[in-house]
C-alpha cells in the first residue's frame, strides 16, 4: 500500500466516503469482495460475505479467503500506523490460526496494531462470524517501505 489518504476525521479515522478509495488500492481484495466498515490507526474493521464461489469442500468459506480478508484489513491498519516519511507497507510474515468454519453469513475482521516502529508494524486481526464467535486470528508483520532515492 502506498500514498496515504488525506481525508481523515479529527480523531484520525478515515472518512466514510474514503474507505472505498482506500480499499481500491488493493485490487485483489476488491475482486474477492472485501469491504471496509471503518478504519483508523487504533482499529480497522471489514468483512467478507459467504458465497459458494469462495468455498471449499463441504460449503465452508475457504481458509485462503479468510486469510485474504485478514491481510487486507490488517494492511490498512498497518498503513494508517506508518511513521512519517514512509512510502508504504508490505506484508513480510503472516500467521493464521483457524478455530471454526464459516458456512453462511459474513466473516468480520477487526485489526489492531500490536507494535508500530520505524521498520515494522505488527497487526493482530481477529475474525468473527455474525454471532460473534471467533473464526480465526491472524498476526502479520508489515515492513515499513521507505522512499526510493
Amino acid at each position: 500500500m502506498t500514498e496515504k489518504t488525506s481525508a481523515a476525521t479529527p480523531d484520525g479515522a478515515v472518512a466514510e466516503g474514503e474507505l472505498t478509495a482506500l480499499l481500491g488500492t488493493m485490487p485483489y481484495a476488491v475482486t474477492l469482495g472485501v469491504e471496509l466498515e471503518a478504519a483508523s490507526a487504533a482499529e480497522t474493521r471489514g468483512h467478507l460475505h459467504w458465497a459458494p464461489e469462495r468455498c471449499t469442500i463441504g460449503g465452508a468459506l475457504h481458509g485462503g479467503a479468510l486469510m485474504s480478508l485478514a491481510d487486507a484489513v490488517g494492511a490498512v491498519c498497518a498503513f494508517l500506523n506508518l511513521p512519517p516519511g514512509a512510502a508504504g507497507t508490505t506484508t513480510v510474515e503472516s500467521k493464521t490460526n483457524f478455530f471454526r468454519a464459516l458456512r453462511e453469513g459474513t466473516a468480520r475482521a477487526v485489526a489492531r496494531p500490536l507494535h508500530t516502529g520505524r521498520s515494522f508494524v505488527v497487526v493482530q486481526t481477529d475474525l468473527y462470524d455474525d454471532e460473534g464467535r471467533r473464526l480465526g486470528q491472524t498476526t502479520q508483520t508489515q515492513a515499513v517501505l521507505l522512499p526510493r532515492a
